[in-house]
């Protein structure tokens, strides 16, 4: 076999194994009912993980975009139990004690995926621009600058 033979066999094999992995892909990918087979089995706790998200973060992050500051989240498991301690009753800040344990949960799980390399969405979580965390004044209030583009 001469070169430009050895040269066309790989790249045929080449674009043989990318074509399967991509039908693999997009089937693994239609295998996954995230809408029917999580947001319309959940509606409601969906709902109210969301606005859990939104209280914490205004709790913990005041005046700044909704994003989930890791460094202010890492103890998952050891708040998740300690709300679900409380579960069928209300925190303080109004919310649900099980709401709180469904968003930990979702935290660690999310955590434990990443780190096993099995978070191909998670590009969202990792590579956000927190560029605007340096805007945050010594009383711990965000303030907007508009964009002078």
């Amino acid at each position: 076999m001469n070169s430009y033979d050895k040269y066309m066999e790989d790249k045929y094999m080449e674009d043989k194994y990318m074509e399967d992995n991509e039908m693999e892909y997009h089937q693994e990918r239609k295998n996954t009912p995230i809408f029917s087979g999580v947001l319309m089995y959940f509606p409601d706790a969906i709902n109210a993980v969301a606005k859990c998200s939104k209280i914490g973060n205004d709790q913990h992050n005041p005046n700044c975009p909704l994003f989930w500051n890791r460094a202010k989240s890492g103890d998952e498991k050891d708040a998740l139990v300690r709300h679900l301690m409380e579960a069928g009753e209300y925190d303080t800040d109004g919310v649900r004690h099980s709401t709180k344990v469904a968003w930990r949960a979702l935290a660690n799980l999310q955590k434990e995926l990443e780190l096993e390399g099995e978070a191909p969405l998670s590009s969202e979580n990792i590579d956000q621009d927190y560029s605007f965390l340096e805007d945050i004044t010594v009383s711990g209030m965000y303030e907007f600058k508009p964009n002078e583009d």
